[in-house]
């Protein structure tokens, strides 16, 4: 079913409402939601809303968290979302994320205490839309094995980057350590399909192309060692610079009463007090660069309204019936 942006929104609100969740949670994970599936990142649009809905509904999310902000150095922010949403936390200092970036030059959010992030693109693209370049690291519950380790030591704890481009969409780069996004292993699982060779291993610690084995076993590091160490990296500013949960010490995201209380690093730099003219710049790059048939992922149409398919549309309704039910 083909929905406008207005009405994505309002249905996304409506169903977060419906299990708990406070208006100001709610408008902040409905315009996230919104925001992923018009980025083209479904998987962490819609989809992954079913996730926060029961994770509402179960305890694992205050739906009423009302996140505590200080401000312990000027170009330092500190952010404790009081066991909700990120999104919520973000949109509260996000005007002063910007303000301080441009009177300092730079300026760092350190968040802790709340849910999984959801699109971390989403981040640094608000900051980017501001026009700054921006640099964000979350993590999560253990979820990738490294190394030697046939166990979860780390989450997929994804990185993104954002940078302005004049006349265009800035440059969005959003991935996870992982070979692939948890999400996108438990869809297959879900449709029974196949998964390449390297992504994950089963619950033994074998190599599986089997999503539903990955589900029960672990994702891998994407390029091995260099994907470890740079899940390693994210998790030492998601959640040591942030002074959350390590990913081993997470509580589950989707079982359980816990928050997980994992950690959003988030840096900010005032490009044009280094490059007066770096928006121009930068977009010429990528102008020759896509001229070179190469990528330039953030950069495709937003698009104009969303197509949500009938099953996911009878979950959703399916958790506001159980709400009025329980009332």
């Amino acid at each position: 079913m083909e929905i406008t942006i207005d009405d994505a929104k309002a249905l996304a609100r409506r169903a977060c409402i419906s299990v708990g969740a406070s208006s100001a949670n709610a408008n902040a994970l409905a315009d996230a939601t919104v925001a992923a599936e018009c980025n083209g990142r479904s998987a962490v649009g819609f989809r992954h809303l079913l996730d926060y809905l029961a994770a509402y509904s179960e305890g694992r999310i205050n739906g009423n968290a009302e996140p505590e902000v200080a401000f312990p150095a000027p170009a330092l922010i500190r952010v404790d979302a009081a066991g909700g949403i990120a999104h919520l936390g973000f949109d509260l200092v996000i005007d002063e994320l910007v303000t301080r970036s441009r009177t300092f030059g730079l300026a760092a959010l350190a968040l802790h205490n709340s849910y999984t992030t959801g699109e971390l693109g989403y981040y640094v693209r608000r900051l980017a839309d501001a026009g700054l370049v921006a640099f964000a690291a979350a993590n999560s519950p253990a979820l990738m094995a490294s190394g030697k380790s046939r166990e979860a030591v780390f989450g997929t704890n994804p990185l993104a980057f954002a940078a302005p481009s004049e006349d265009s969409r800035p440059l969005v780069i959003d991935q996870a350590s992982s070979a692939t996004a948890f999400v996108t292993i438990r869809q297959l699982a879900e449709q029974g399909e196949q998964i390449p060779e390297g992504w994950a291993i089963d619950a033994e610690g074998s190599s599986t192309t089997d999503a539903g084995e990955a589900m029960r076993g672990a994702l891998l590091a994407f390029g091995g060692t260099r994907g470890a160490n740079i899940a390693l990296m994210v998790e030492t500013l998601a959640a040591g610079l942030t002074g959350s949960n390590w990913s081993l010490d997470a509580p589950s995201f989707s079982q359980g009463a816990l928050s997980p209380g994992v950690g959003l690093f988030v840096f900010a730099i005032q490009p044009n007090l280094l490059a007066p003219d770096f928006p121009a710049r930068l977009a010429a790059q990528l102008d020759r660069l896509h001229s070179k048939g190469i990528h330039i992922p953030g950069r495709a149409p937003v698009l104009p309204s969303i197509d949500l398919p009938v099953d996911l549309l009878n979950a959703l309704e399916a958790f506001s019936l159980r709400s009025l039910a329980r009332d």
